[in-house]
């Protein structure tokens, strides 16, 4: 079980929702969803105003506008810069709406994650995580370095057709191809027996890397 001190998160935006003298009624929650690319604390206004228009600029924490539905803090986010899904990888868009439940049980906290991107997702992407509340653990001392990344003066590409690497994991792993591009259809046990009639390459041995 993962330890979070991010459950205090879900006290403290009921106390400034609740609080009468907070005209604004702006909560500050720390960067929780893996979609929200934000290191600092997020903005996610609680007064009721609406999300601005789609050509307002697009940033890494997004536009945050929220509610409770009973005892869970529902955050709505949209003008996401285009990016990948943490941990699983595939590419969202600036097109995405990401919706968060922070639902707290006593001393846990259920984070779900729902995506609709009508750009590069065919079905919504849902994800959840639990964290258990323990004040008296404390993370170990983690050496982040700060580094230059992907930086080059080169665009990385291929011309339609002329990808050699396309088919490198279907033939190291004995997949088909068509499988391996991905989709909704490939997420369900019945794309299986689909996957008996495809046509399989043989497989290459993966290169040493020295």
């Amino acid at each position: 079980m993962q330890t979070a001190p991010c459950a205090v998160s879900v006290a403290r935006a009921r106390r400034n929702a609740d609080h009468e003298g907070n005209r604004s009624r702006v909560a500050r929650v720390r960067g929780v969803s893996r979609p929200v690319r934000s290191i600092f604390d997020r903005s996610i206004y609680m007064d009721g105003r609406p999300h601005p228009p789609d050509y307002a600029p697009h940033t890494w924490e997004g536009f945050s506008t929220a509610h409770f539905e009973g005892n869970d803090l529902v955050i709505t986010t949209t003008h996401l810069k285009e990016s990948y899904i943490r941990r699983n990888g595939p590419t969202m868009s600036d097109q995405v709406k990401v919706t968060e439940w922070l639902s707290r049980h006593g001393d846990y906290l259920t984070i779900t994650t729902y995506l609709d991107d009508p750009v590069y997702l065919e079905e919504p992407f849902i994800q959840s995580v639990t964290y258990q509340w323990e004040p008296h653990t404390e993370l170990e001392y983690f050496p982040c370095t700060i580094v230059n990344e992907n930086i080059s003066d080169k665009i990385p590409h291929f011309l339609p057709g002329k990808n050699p690497w396309l088919k490198e994991f279907s033939e190291q792993e004995g997949l088909p191809y068509e499988a391996t591009r991905g989709g909704a259809e490939t997420m369900y046990p019945e794309y299986r027996a689909k996957m008996k009639n495809m046509k399989i390459a043989p497989i290459k041995p993966t290169p040493r890397a020295f």
